[in-house]
């Protein structure tokens, strides 16, 4: 990284840890007390300080995904690593869906629970945990699979 770019997001980086003391410090001086029990102190206080986070936040990302996306164009073989990728993690995501059901949530007792009806929200909570299942699966494998073969190979 050149020292003229480094220079730049020091700079950045220091004048958002700069007004983040300062939303601190004035939160700080009003007291905890005060801030807990007068929403017009907290709406004056927190609120500014969550939305400078929330863009702060919002900023950050799309910096990343704009990085990401730029790296990929730069980078043919890491482009089509990644559709394969994608597109085996949409595999999967089908199975998961397919294995899914669309079935009323019900209690220990049997008793649908209150917005438990069968739905397709019913079927995406069911394909997320059979997708995370199946994730947590091959994670677990591969983990194995690292560990027994550190146990034979010699250096």
């Amino acid at each position: 990284m050149n020292s003229k770019l480094s220079k730049i997001l020091s700079l950045v980086s220091g004048l958002i840890g700069l007004i983040a003391i300062y939303f601190l410090a004035r939160i700080i001086m009003e007291g905890d007390d005060a801030v807990k029990e007068s929403l017009d102190l907290q709406n004056s206080l927190v609120s500014p300080f969550v939305s400078f986070a929330r863009v702060i936040l919002i900023i950050t990302a799309v910096i990343a995904v704009a990085f990401s996306l730029w790296n990929l164009v730069r980078q043919p073989k890491l482009l089509k690593k990644t559709l394969v990728s994608l597109a085996a993690l949409g595999v999967l995501l089908l199975i998961s869906y397919m294995m899914a059901t669309d079935e009323a949530t019900r209690n220990l007792s049997g008793n649908i629970i209150k917005d438990g009806e069968a739905g397709p929200t019913s079927k995406w909570v069911s394909t997320g945990i059979w997708y995370s299942m199946i994730l947590g699966a091959i994670g677990l494998g591969f983990f194995l699979f690292d560990f027994v073969k550190s146990l034979f190979s010699t250096k």
